[in-house]
């Protein structure tokens, strides 16, 4: 078992750094090693080829294991932020701080603008992290979670299309822009928030790999064992929120990663030990966007497509064959 789970490893992080490469040299413009004695290219490598990258890698990893926390948590193979709406409590709240920002004139001070956005996004994600967990200890139906999931998603996104309505035209053209998804927006400034707080929470989830294989039985069975639930269940709800509103806050929402990459971890490699899912989980949500980014830059030599079309068209058919297979949505 132990050289299995070695061996997927080393196959998952070979293919991300085949991704990542591809990432960094194709795109609307190609060009080699070589290439980077040229100031302009170099310039295009270092300063929109590497964050674009890395963001990518963390984006896909990161909105990976808040799937992936979240479908432990609700038990609910069909959990993700986009689907239950925290990515929409998230983008409700980063339209309120885009707005904010902009009217008292905070958008030139870098660090001032990125931190109220970041924690904006953050505190919404949080919140609807919240009110889901309370339907789901209120209501025993994943079903049920999955509705008021959804509804919950709509009505913020009624607020925001209002917020849209009423903004100046400055603010309303960066926030569609942001809406739309991307990893091509972000600098190495933005990384040197993005990467810290990924880093931290990647590795602090690799404790939680005990608790949640007992949580994957019952909470009873998990409580006899000594593991504080409710502590355990706080833990959780703070990483998938960090986690999805710091990365909705620098790439919009970025639909179906969440949702589809831990269902492929379990369909591909048949294991539900959480330590080993947590990390197949970060390899392929970041294999998974790396991929989705190049296919956004390889189709077009003018322009790159928003990253939401292809997660979307990739993620939707695989969405539709879950809810068929799936035999816990009831």
């Amino acid at each position: 078992m132990q050289k299995k789970f070695i061996l997927n490893i080393f196959i998952l992080a070979t293919a991300t750094a085949l991704l990542f490469f591809i990432n960094l040299f194709f795109g609307t413009v190609k060009f080699s090693l070589a290439d980077l004695q040229n100031p302009s290219i170099a310039n295009i490598f270092y300063e929109i080829r590497i964050p674009k990258a890395f963001t990518a890698l963390l984006a896909g990893a990161a909105l990976a294991l808040a799937g992936l926390l979240m479908q432990t948590l609700f038990r609910n193979p069909l959990a993700g932020p986009y689907v239950l709406g925290i990515s929409s409590g998230a983008s409700l709240f980063v339209a309120i701080a885009i707005m904010l920002v902009n009217s008292f004139g905070l958008g030139d001070h870098y660090f001032v603008g990125k931190t109220i956005i970041s924690i904006s996004a953050i505190v919404g994600a949080l919140l609807v992290t919240l009110v889901i967990l309370f339907i789901s200890k209120k209501s025993g139906s994943n079903i049920t979670v999955l509705l008021v999931g959804i509804m919950l998603s709509q009505i913020l996104g009624a607020f925001q299309g209002l917020i849209e309505y009423l903004a100046s035209a400055d603010s309303l053209k960066t926030f569609v822009i942001w809406g739309m998804g991307s990893v091509s927006n972000t600098t190495n400034k933005d990384l040197g928030l993005m990467l810290p707080v990924c880093g931290v929470l990647f590795f602090s989830s690799l404790f939680l790999a005990k608790p949640l294989n007992a949580l994957l039985l019952n909470e009873s069975y998990a409580q006899n064992l000594g593991i504080n639930v409710a502590k355990l269940r706080i833990t959780i709800i703070v990483i998938t929120a960090v986690l999805t509103g710091i990365i909705t806050a620098f790439c919009g929402p970025i639909a179906f990663v969440g949702m589809s990459v831990p269902i492929a971890c379990r369909l591909l490699f048949k294991t539900s030990n959480q330590l080993h899912q947590i990390v197949y989980c970060i390899l392929l949500g970041a294999c998974t966007l790396l991929f989705c980014d190049s296919v956004c830059q390889l189709l077009s030599t003018n322009f790159s497509l928003p990253i939401n079309t292809i997660t979307t068209l990739i993620g939707s058919p695989f969405v539709i064959y879950l809810i068929f297979r799936s035999r816990t949505l009831n």
